[in-house]
């Protein structure tokens, strides 16, 4: 054998599988390493700390609102509506008070603020603001204005009924007698910025 022959002979033949297992670490790596170089690229779609804050209030503009029109918004993932109600709706309201189980709002007084405990559930007399979820299982109930028989109520005088297991309330969302809600609907926080304006999640200026 020749001394060329000799030396080849000396020398390992390459292992294919370690070669392949050192590419494969050196790319993992490199994959690490851009990976903790796009991170702030990636953090930077994440919303703000303030879009992420839960129960901000909401703004509402109900200048185009008309007599006896109910409008909808979302504060708090509930549905809100926001109602003017005209002359007739105020007029029934207190010729309802023999069929409600709470009609002056006394027995559950932590479903309104104190500056809506009153027959109108409201600051304004013609502007009503409700938690629109049944205080029964949390259903919406369907807002049914009209005076007229109901399948459900002879002597309707208008008012929110409830499809899933018939709750009634009234055009202040009063809830009446012999229903399964037990309570009133919930009239949330809120504030006027001005005639046209209303703030969901913030009371009064000086209010509890």
């Amino acid at each position: 054998m020749s001394e060329k022959e000799s030396l080849a002979s000396l020398d390992p033949a390459p292992n294919k599988g370690r070669r392949m297992l050192l590419l494969a670490g050196t790319g993992a790596v490199g994959a690490v390493g851009a990976g903790f170089a796009a991170w702030p690229f990636f953090a930077s779609w994440k919303p703000s700390a303030k879009a992420r804050v839960i129960g901000a209030p909401v703004e509402a503009f109900i200048g185009e609102l008309q007599p006896g029109q109910l409008m909808k918004t979302v504060w708090r993932g509930q549905t809100i509506g926001i109602m003017r109600r005209n002359e007739r709706m105020l007029d029934d309201l207190p010729e309802l008070n023999g069929q409600l189980r709470d009609p002056q709002s006394e027995n559950t007084p932590d479903q309104q603020p104190e500056y809506a405990q009153n027959i109108h559930r409201s600051i304004k007399p013609e502007i009503l603001v409700l938690n629109l979820h049944c205080t029964h299982l949390g259903c919406v109930p369907e807002f049914l204005p009209e005076v007229g028989a109901q399948p459900f109520e002879e002597n309707w005088k208008g008012g929110f009924f409830c499809p899933c297991h018939k709750s009634k309330f009234d055009l202040a969302g009063r809830v009446y007698q012999g229903v399964p809600a037990p309570t009133n609907l919930i009239v949330p926080p809120y504030r006027f910025v001005d005639d046209d304006t209303v703030i969901i999640g913030q009371d009064p200026e000086g209010a509890a």
